[in-house]
C-alpha cells in the first residue's frame, strides 16, 4: 500500500535549507537612466536595489522578471537580454548563512504601465551613472551589476 505524499512545509527565505532563486530587472530609460527600487521589507529595507524578487514555483524566469516588476513598480516590462548570475550570500553575526540567493538579472525595457512604487517597494527612482554613487544605501553587488549592464548596452 502506497503512504499519501505529505507536501514538505514552505522552506524559509531566512535560514534556508537551500539558496532562494530570484530574479531582478535593469530598466533603462530613453535617457540612459536606470530604474532602481527602494526596499520596503526584510531583509535590507531601506536599501535601494534593482525591481526583482523570489521566483515562484512553476513560473518561468521570463514572467517571474516581468510579474515582480509590475508587483514593484506597476510598470509593464520586456525583457531585452539576459545579463548575468548574481549571488547574495548574507551571513550572521556568527557567520551563518542567513539569507542566501541566486538572481537571474536580465535587461529590460518598458512597453506600458503606470509608474509607483507597489508591493514591497517604498520608493522608486530613475538614476544616472552620474548619480548611482549618491544612492545610499546600495545593496552589495547592485552598483557592479549596473555599471556591466551600461557597458554591455554601450557596444
Amino acid at each position: 500500500m502506497n503512504s499519501p505524499v505529505v507536501p514538505s512545509p514552505k522552506s524559509s527565505r531566512r535560514y534556508p535549507e537551500r539558496p532562494v532563486l530570484g530574479v531582478g530587472a535593469l530598466i533603462f530609460d530613453g535617457q540612459n537612466r536606470i530604474l532602481l527600487v527602494q526596499r520596503g521589507g526584510e531583509p535590507l529595507k531601506g536599501w535601494w536595489s534593482l525591481p526583482g524578487g523570489v521566483l515562484e514555483t512553476g513560473e518561468t524566469l521570463a514572467h517571474g522578471v516581468c510579474r515582480e516588476v509590475l508587483e514593484e513598480t506597476g510598470l509593464l516590462v520586456e525583457i531585452d537580454r539576459f545579463l548575468t548570475v548574481f549571488e547574495r550570500i548574507m551571513p550572521d553575526s556568527a557567520g551563518l548563512p542567513e539569507y542566501h540567493y541566486v538572481l537571474v538579472d536580465y535587461i529590460c525595457r518598458v512597453v506600458g504601465g503606470t509608474e509607483a512604487p507597489a508591493d514591497d517597494c517604498a520608493a522608486i527612482q530613475w538614476v544616472s551613472a552620474e548619480e548611482l554613487d549618491l544612492v545610499q544605501p546600495l545593496t552589495s553587488g547592485t552598483d557592479g551589476v549596473i555599471r556591466r549592464a551600461w557597458e554591455v548596452l554601450s557596444k
